[in-house]
């Protein structure tokens, strides 16, 4: 146990300090360059990512031959020669309704701009999303679909004409916008035409490597490589030699950089996954002495978390919490953090268990669905902008979903015993309850003062304390629910199975007040938070829940009447 958690700290060093020294791979310098995009300074490699998710939906372009190409790459290539993807499947239109009305085959996803934007249906799309952003009604997934089509066209237009890349500070100091290519200064002009044509030769010779893997072909591609990253250095230090610590304060760019390629949360929910498989091994096999294991991988993911939530508390300035990535992402640390905690003060293997397994769900959720959870930093909405109370309402009011989380992971595990055989399985199901019962206690204690710190900042941001706002009334709804479940354990009311059930259904209750108001419902002042999609995959989580409740407890009566 001690050597992970001297491996674990060592890890935790070794990556802190490989963002300090990091440098880019030969041919990659492009992705530091500083750019301004979406309110704040950003290396070329975030903006040219998100860009590509948006046009693409992904982070990397995939050739005809299955090779993939990089976002800094390929989007600085929409920009220096947008008339080589004209006729170029790059555009993906995912509804079915929206491919229908433009005639798009339906066979695929991705359509080149001559397929899309020329379409005469097109422009009444277009219409129909103006006309609705007018009523200033929640948009549909239909009208979603509509409006990311907009955000497309806009993105790629901008890019080829040069206005949307945002390269270098303003010469006035009081104007925080950037100003774009069109606009460089003639002293800077060559050092950036000089990016450009390293770049056409370090591209043309990765084409020809492809084509010809002999030694000079090779070698071609390394000098053209070296070439290009000389350029970029030499652009990026006469920029810095003229506008200082405007340009790229703290170097902060080559940082965000390190984070993008190292993906700190992909590698902590790995740790978590691997820890929970060990885990089921070592239960069902009876042999405590791999718990060692499975404490190390815990403590080692919890750790590389830690480390992903303190990169972007650095990167952003802020409390980590601000969007419905973040809050996932946290809540996904707290429930791992509350589990071990429970899990050495009672040892019980399922606290561990249900833990790892809710921490890698909301890990994956978070990673795998980018056009829903939208992974980008970005800069704080006005009333956002007291990062006190951003840390002590928003994080303590989110920290409570952990402790909930984990209560219904646990359930989860409940209900699965009560199906295999209540009676065997007796003891477990003892100490699942005795977990779940601890779990709620710790999330009433969080959500009760975090909804009265969330009264205090609304008062100080909107000058009420409270308004039935739809985010303040379903967390009181929540907070009342899982009071009544205790209290209802605590009258004995609820037995074993019913804080099992309760622990699962009053989840729900967190689902709406965490993802429904902001997703569903979309209304009311928290609207920084509000989003679209994914509605009917977790309706379908919602539904299938229930309905296992409902299958464990007619087997359950079923066995009841027979014996």
């Amino acid at each position: 146990m001690i050597k992970f958690l001297q491996a674990s700290v060592l890890v935790f060093f070794a990556m802190l300090t490989a963002s300090c020294s990091y440098e880019p791979r030969s041919g990659e310098q492009l992705r530091t360059l500083p750019v301004q995009d979406g309110g704040r300074i950003k290396p070329f490699d975030s903006f040219a990512r998100e860009t590509l998710e948006l046009i693409y939906g992904r982070t990397s372009y995939k050739k005809d031959d299955g090779s993939k190409e990089p976002a800094h790459l390929i989007v600085m290539s929409f920009i220096l020669s947008p008339e080589s993807w004209v006729n170029a499947k790059i555009f993906e239109v995912t509804h079915l309704e929206v491919r229908k009305r433009l005639n798009l085959t339906q066979d695929r996803k991705h359509y080149s701009g001559e397929e899309v934007f020329k379409n005469e249906a097109f422009k009444n799309l277009m219409q129909e999303i103006a006309d609705k952003r007018e009523s200033k009604e929640k948009l549909t997934p239909y009208f979603q679909a509509l409006q990311r089509l907009e955000n497309q066209f806009f993105t790629f237009r901008e890019l080829s004409s040069g206005q949307m890349l945002r390269v270098l500070p303003n010469a006035d100091t009081t104007v925080d916008k950037w100003i774009s290519l069109t606009d460089l200064p003639t002293d800077l002009q060559p050092a950036f035409i000089g990016i450009t044509q390293n770049l056409a030769s370090y591209l043309g010779a990765k084409t020809a490597l492809q084509d010809n893997s002999s030694a000079e072909t090779k070698n071609r591609l390394a000098e053209t490589s070296i070439a290009f990253d000389e350029a970029v250095t030499k652009f990026r230090e006469q920029a810095a030699s003229k506008y200082g610590d405007r340009y790229d304060p703290e170097l902060k760019t080559k940082k965000e950089v390190f984070y993008n390629q190292v993906h700190p949360f992909r590698w902590a929910y790995i740790c978590y996954l691997l820890a929970a498989l060990v885990l089921l091994f070592v239960w069902i096999k009876g042999i405590d002495k791999g718990m060692p294991l499975t404490w190390g991988l815990i403590i080692l993911g919890f750790i590389i978390h830690t480390l992903g939530f303190a990169f972007r508390v650095y990167l952003s300035e802020r409390a980590p919490v601000t969007n419905m990535y973040e809050t996932v992402v946290w809540v996904s640390w707290g429930v791992i953090l509350f589990s071990m905690i429970l899990e050495k003060v009672y040892k019980f293997k399922s606290l561990l268990l249900a833990g790892s397994l809710m921490g890698v769900l909301c890990m994956v959720i978070a990673d795998s669905a980018p056009a829903v959870l939208d992974p980008s930093i970005q800069p704080l909405e006005a009333v956002l902008r007291s990062n006190y109370w951003l840390t002590v309402h928003v994080m303590t009011i989110t920290i409570s979903y952990s402790a909930f989380a984990l209560a219904f992971g646990l359930g989860d595990l409940g209900l699965i015993y009560y199906f295999l055989d209540e009676a065997k399985y007796k003891e477990q199901i003892q100490k699942i309850t005795i977990g779940i019962y601890r779990a709620i206690q710790i999330g009433v204690a969080f959500l009760a003062p975090g909804i009265i710190l969330g009264g205090i900042w609304a008062d100080y941001s909107w000058g009420r304390f409270w308004g039935w706002d739809p985010k303040e009334t379903w967390a009181l709804i929540a907070l009342l629910g899982y009071v009544a479940v205790l209290h209802a354990r605590l009258v004995n009311w609820l037995q074993n199975f019913g804080t099992i059930v309760s622990a699962i259904l009053t989840f729900n209750l967190i689902i709406m007040a965490w993802y429904g108001v902001n997703f569903v419902l979309g209304a009311g002042l928290h609207s920084y938070g509000f989003g679209a999609g994914g509605i009917e995959y977790v309706s379908l989580f919602v539904v299938l829940h229930i309905l296992f409740v409902a299958y464990v407890w007619l087997v359950r009566n079923k066995w009841q009447k027979t014996v």
